[in-house]
């Protein structure tokens, strides 16, 4: 597949296009997805069942830790080449491409950028090595948009630990994690400000998977609610300040949203690869339906949102690259972030949609490939922020920077 989808590197700004290392990268891990990933995604998607061995051969291949420094065991590179690994994965296995990102870089990178010492060394070698799998504990059950504002989970010292208590829903990764990263309020009068970030294991008493949930779409992804019920956890497993949690989850819900598009641009390259060849080998009148002109304009469009869709994140993930811890919720990155999974998501939806016209029959069939990408774009529209969510955070930064003069 990647034939199709090299840039011409030597007519485009740099932030724009992938560079030759970054190609390689971004190759290797579609060759990588396309052996070892693919033959997973119809059983995972019919049983919503998880491959024990996936991670593991994920690490093997070397894809998990894309920024960690090699000092700590992982890739040290940079979120370029992390989303195109995230692009590669969504070409093949949209599910596992989403386990990875949530594992990668909604827990990894992010307890790696706000973790002290003694916690990296605990964690990130078994995470990068695909021993344990992380997921992140923030959404609950009657919040979503306002997480952090409604969350009802808290959290008490007592001695050398915290008590927690309350409950997550949605969580991606829950019912097979071995590492959490949650969030609970320490100081419930402050609100948002109150908010504290603790690792969990899974072995902690008190914690458990209340239930497993059944999805329209990414069904090999488990997903959970999960309890804590008088929870103890160590003090020493707070990561950054006690009611410092809001900077390490926003800059993590930047990066979230970062990554996220690749794989809306990785389903949408897949989704335009199966409608051209299915175009070109599906007759009706005596020829290929790719001869008739309304198909040539939906494949046309479908080309147009693909390549716009692989500039905007390919610029967003290079600016990630200037992201500093506690940096996140505000300013420039905040809002490109928040416009790049906007549009890549929309766009998909679009790509998707137009795909399933060109298939037209064989693609409402639910065991096809096209209908197993379809019914994963939803959750693309209203994960790490609903679609109306990333209006309102465009809009507040375009706002304040008139408001300053920017």
């Amino acid at each position: 597949m990647g034939r199709g989808y090299h840039l011409p590197n030597d007519t485009m700004p740099d932030r724009y296009a992938l560079d030759a290392d970054q190609q390689q990268i971004l190759d290797q891990a579609d060759l990588f997805a396309r052996r070892e990933l693919y033959p997973l995604a119809p059983r995972m998607d019919a049983d919503e069942w998880w491959p024990d061995e996936a991670f593991p051969k994920i690490a093997e291949a070397g894809f998990f830790g894309m920024t960690v420094p090699e000092v700590h065991g992982g890739v040290g590179l940079d979120y370029m080449a992390a989303g195109a690994v995230a692009q590669a994965f969504g070409r093949w296995n949209h599910a596992l491409a989403l386990s990875y990102i949530v594992h990668d870089n909604i827990v990894l990178d992010n307890l790696y950028r706000n973790a002290n010492e003694e916690q990296r060394r605990r964690y990130v070698p078994d995470m990068i090595a695909g021993r344990k799998i992380g997921a992140l504990g923030l959404t609950e059950p009657g919040s979503g948009s306002d997480a952090l504002g409604s969350m009802r989970t808290t959290a008490r010292r007592d001695g050398d630990d915290y008590i927690l208590n309350g409950s997550k829903l949605y969580i991606t990764n829950g019912p097979v994690a071995d590492v959490l990263l949650v969030y609970a309020k320490t100081a419930p009068e402050l609100g948002a400000k109150g908010i504290s970030a603790f690792i969990v294991e899974k072995g902690f008493p008190g914690f458990k998977v209340a239930q497993k949930l059944t999805k329209m779409g990414y069904r090999g992804s488990q997903t959970a609610e999960l309890v804590f019920d008088d929870c103890r956890v160590p003090a020493k497993n707070l990561v950054g300040v006690e009611n410092g949690g809001v900077a390490v989850v926003m800059g993590g819900l930047d990066m979230e949203r970062a990554m996220i598009a690749p794989l809306c641009l990785g389903v949408a390259e897949r989704a335009f690869e199966l409608s051209l060849d299915y175009a070109k080998t599906r007759r009706q009148f005596g020829q290929p339906i790719g001869s008739f002109q309304m198909i040539q304009a939906l494949l046309a469009d479908m080309y147009v949102a693909v390549e716009t869709t692989r500039t905007f994140t390919y610029r967003t993930l290079a600016e990630c690259r200037a992201m500093e811890p506690g940096a996140g919720g505000r300013g420039e990155l905040h809002k490109v972030t928040a416009a790049s999974v906007l549009y890549a998501a929309e766009a998909c939806h679009k790509v998707l949609d137009d795909a399933m016209q060109i298939h037209g029959g064989s693609g409402y069939i639910w065991e096809s490939e096209i209908n197993r990408l379809y019914r994963s774009i939803k959750l693309l529209e209203i994960g790490a922020g609903t679609t109306q969510v990333r209006k309102l955070i465009i809009a507040e930064e375009l706002l304040r920077g008139m408001e300053s003069g920017a």
